[in-house]
């Protein structure tokens, strides 16, 4: 105790107050460490490595080869080619997705508009959907010669375009497809953040004769900043990861046009059983996923974050 009478707590003591809630975070530590921690160094320790389908029956058999794994895939025009497809839809991708989800929350928010739960779950489904249903089915709305979309420019006087088949369309098609089934998501935070705008910031900027363009610009905005920025982050790293669309909708073709990252990661580890290979692919993709990270961050609005 010290001359007031208060007693300071020893170090003794804090430890036996501290360690109950180390037996209580223990299991999901374990976890981690197990399913998440493990296996990254492993990987690590594989990228290093010749690791490929002989190795699979005999770990003695890969060798360690340093960072030749790494040079090797920076000099392959294929990984450029992947990486400018998967810069391409996450730059174009993403933004429109975003826009396409502040969109239907305003609208989904707005006062005037009954049936917002309805709305707001037919917006949403979407998202829900199976990705690969969803990529068979988009897959024959752009069927070329029997698909919907090409029925419907047909009746304005369009051209029926081969929207799988042919290397300048096959890229916008997938990000067509990819913002419709992701903006239900972000529409969900965008409104949350809409709600949690003080009705009294509208309503004093109406009172000053602000029209409702500059109530959006100067008072949503502003006030949605944190909101929008958590939704680009997360959007554009889920779009930086391009799998599903490009796998199952034109198996990276047409003339690599539609290949992205992760599909290149997956040919090399599962087709070609390079595992060592596409281990380095997947640390490369993780630092452009930071870099990409945070250009975003120190490009972002200063309070956003």
């Amino acid at each position: 105790m010290n001359g007031a009478g208060v007693a300071i707590p020893t170090t003794m003591g804090r430890k036996r107050r501290i360690a109950p809630g180390w037996w209580f975070v223990a299991p999901a530590l374990v976890l981690i460490i197990v399913f998440f921690v493990g296996p990254v160094i492993a990987a690590v320790g594989l990228s290093f490595t010749d690791f490929d389908l002989y190795a699979l029956a005999d770990p003695r058999a890969a060798r360690w080869v340093g960072f030749r794994n790494y040079s090797r895939v920076l000099h392959e025009p294929l990984f450029w080619q992947a990486l400018r497809n998967t810069l391409y839809f996450a730059v174009v991708g993403g933004p429109l997705t975003v826009a396409a989800s502040l969109g239907a929350a305003l609208l989904v928010n707005a006062r005037a508009l009954r049936w917002k739960s309805a709305a707001r779950a037919v917006f949403f489904a979407p998202f829900v959907t199976t990705l690969v249903a969803v990529a068979i089915v988009w897959r024959y709305l752009y069927h070329p010669r029997y698909g919907l979309l090409n029925w419907m420019l047909g009746h304005v006087g369009v051209h029926s375009i081969d929207w799988l088949g042919d290397p300048r369309w096959a890229m916008p098609a997938i990000i067509l497809m990819a913002t419709w089934k992701n903006f239900g998501y972000n529409m969900l935070i965008c409104i949350a953040g809409l709600q949690n705008i003080p009705r009294e910031l509208h309503e004093a900027a109406a009172l000053d004769g602000a029209t409702p363009f500059q109530r959006f610009r100067h008072v949503t905005i502003p006030m949605l900043a944190p909101t929008l920025f958590f939704v680009v982050i997360v959007t554009m790293i889920g779009y930086l990861q391009l799998f599903t669309e490009p796998y199952v909708m034109t198996q990276g073709g047409p003339l690599r046009a539609t290949t992205s990252l992760v599909l290149y990661m997956y040919e090399e580890g599962f087709r070609w059983w390079r595992l060592g290979v596409a281990a380095a692919i997947a640390f490369l993709l993780f630092a452009v996923i930071v870099a990409f990270t945070l250009v975003q961050r120190r490009l972002s609005p200063r309070g956003a974050e």
